[in-house]
């Protein structure tokens, strides 16, 4: 562990003097993360305490709320700094490895984190545990990774800035491209977290907040206590069973800690201080905002309103799900936006966003005097609106808020169905979609069922413009084609090869039927392989598809 970089030095503030070296690509777009450190943040404070101003919690929030100024005078007066750890769009690959790109981000000027290092995996036995430079430590196994992480957490304190873990990484570029990623995070990547700060406070009451998929969720309403720099007044309970299961009740001396140094949670109850009167928490079983009936169906653990649009609650949570940002991404139209709009009246359907300017002039200057809103924020709003109106058919699909359907699920039906028309008469067909499960089915074919939300959406079609999913290479030889993968692939994974045909623009089913164009065979295939046999489909081995899309 001795062995590893101890070094502890702070990077330059932004637009400070750092290294300079190397030759830029045409295109290079970098990605980092801005921070401020503890000294600058202590004389922040100190400056805003002087000026008769708000403190701020902590260096993450000073840093955050920095970025945040539309003032961009005020971000520059900040003392922030940043590291930069990897890259976005780029016209000429900087090296080979993820260590080898951040080396050349430094080298072109860039400030990077001089405590990365590489652990290369070695078979052979040696007499030393950890052995090689200190940036390039060679080990037997995976132990060395929990003496870096240790040895990083024990001199956690010693940093200039707050850090809550380390994170590993594949280092070759062409293994993280096998390895891929999922709509929120790469396959080839993890963060380790250290064990989270905990403080003690009073639980003063449960509260339950309904979601947009009627889901009840318990929220614990806590005497603020300071965890970890940050003050903490509620936690979420989860559900029926996590209150049960630890046993929490009103008037209770509970053990909070913000998880990843982040969400607070309750971790435990300090049953010794309980009051003889706290009775168990009884979970309602009607909805406390429409009153309708709360039901917590078999082999569910949340019990969700059965109220639907009759909920006020379940519409405004739609409602700020459709325009957050991987959805329709309305800027100035927010969660507070929405719960203002909804409010008033002028907000109650999708539809209603795209139909604001014609109908809502006079009542947008009734808000300006009652909740600030200017000519100029109203104009902004508007053109917002505009922009949002040309949607691709996989961001229409998600902001729906279908129960279950996430970003991936979205992308995978646009690819499938080409058309939203094709999506609304879906039917029994998308039990043979590979990665449509017979919960997700049922769940869309109910949706589009629905009069309620056939009349949401003929209301709102015809204020969009949908553009179809891309073909990622339309000049591919298997572009437009549908394909199913059977047995087990020698060369390459399933996920691999399934990923791969989706970017030369195939679909890819997970049954076959007459619509299939090829059956990929590997090793062992079964009752897909006969099948295709007996409906004539096109059978290659995995050795002609490969040459095939060469």
């Amino acid at each position: 562990v001795q062995q590893f970089p101890t070094s502890l030095s702070s990077s330059p503030p932004l637009g400070g003097e750092v290294r300079r070296g190397g030759e830029f690509p045409d295109i290079l777009e970098v990605r980092g993360e801005v921070y401020m450190d503890k000294t600058d943040f202590a004389a922040l404070n100190d400056a805003q305490n002087a000026a008769g101003k708000k403190l701020f919690a902590n260096p993450r929030n000073a840093a955050a709320g920095s970025l945040r100024q539309l003032d961009a005078s005020i971000t520059a007066a900040r003392p922030l700094r940043y590291f930069v750890y990897g890259w976005g769009q780029m016209s000429a690959p900087l090296g080979q490895t993820q260590y080898d790109c951040v080396q050349c981000l430094a080298q072109l000027g860039f400030v990077t984190n001089e405590r990365t290092i590489v652990i290369r995996h070695c078979e052979e036995r040696s007499d030393k545990a950890i052995h090689g430079s200190p940036r390039d430590v060679v080990a037997r196994d995976d132990n060395t990774l929990w003496a870096y992480y240790k040895n990083v957490e024990l001199n956690r304190d010693a940093l200039v800035y707050d850090i809550d873990g380390i994170v590993y990484k594949v280092n070759r570029l062409d293994w993280q491209e096998r390895l891929g990623q999922v709509a929120r995070a790469p396959r080839w990547a993890i963060a380790h977290k250290f064990a989270a700060e905990q403080a003690t406070t009073m639980l003063e009451a449960i509260e339950i907040q309904v979601g947009r998929t009627g889901a009840l969720t318990p929220v614990a309403r806590l005497a603020p206590v300071n965890v970890g720099g940050v003050m903490v007044s509620n936690a979420t309970l989860h559900n029926e069973d996590e209150i049960v299961r630890k046993d929490v009740r009103v008037g209770d001396r509970v053990v909070v800690q913000r998880a990843g140094d982040v969400i607070p949670q309750i971790v435990k109850v300090i049953t010794e201080h309980r009051a003889e009167h706290a009775a168990p928490y009884v979970f309602p079983n009607t909805c406390p905002v429409c009153g309708s009936l709360a039901v917590r169906e078999e082999g569910e653990a949340v019990h969700r309103c059965t109220g639907g649009l009759v909920c006020s609650a379940q519409a405004v949570e739609r409602l700020k799900h459709f325009v957050s940002r991987d959805a329709f991404d309305i800027d100035g139209l927010g969660a507070k936006q929405i719960e203002v709009f909804y409010s008033e009246g002028m907000i109650k359907t999708p539809a209603d966003i795209f139909t604001l300017e014609a109908r809502d002039k006079e009542s947008l200057q009734r808000l300006k005097l009652k909740k600030g809103w200017g000519e100029q924020s109203a104009n902004n709003l508007f053109a917002a609106i505009q922009r949002a109106k040309n949607i691709t058919l996989a961001r229409l699909i998600y902001a729906l808020g279908i129960r279950h359907v996430g970003q991936e699920t979205a992308k995978l039906l646009a690819r499938h169905y080409g058309s939203f028309a094709a999506l609304q008469q879906a039917g029994e067909e998308l039990l043979h979609i590979d990665g449509i499960g017979a919960v997700m089915a049922h769940t869309l074919i109910d949706f589009f069922a629905q009069s309620a939300n056939q009349k949401v959406l003929d209301a709102l079609l015809p204020h969009l413009n949908i553009a179809a999913p891309q073909i990622i290479q339309n000049d591919s030889v298997i572009a437009g084609l549908t394909v199913v993968f059977t047995g087990t692939l020698l060369a390459i994974t399933r996920a691999e090869a399934k990923a791969q045909a989706e970017r030369l623009g195939a679909k890819v089913a997970g049954s076959v039927s007459a619509k299939t164009d090829y059956v990929i065979a590997g090793a062992d295939a079964g009752s897909k392989l006969k099948k295709a046999r007996e409906l004539g489909v096109k059978i290659v081995t995995e050795h002609e598809w490969m040459e095939l899309i060469k």
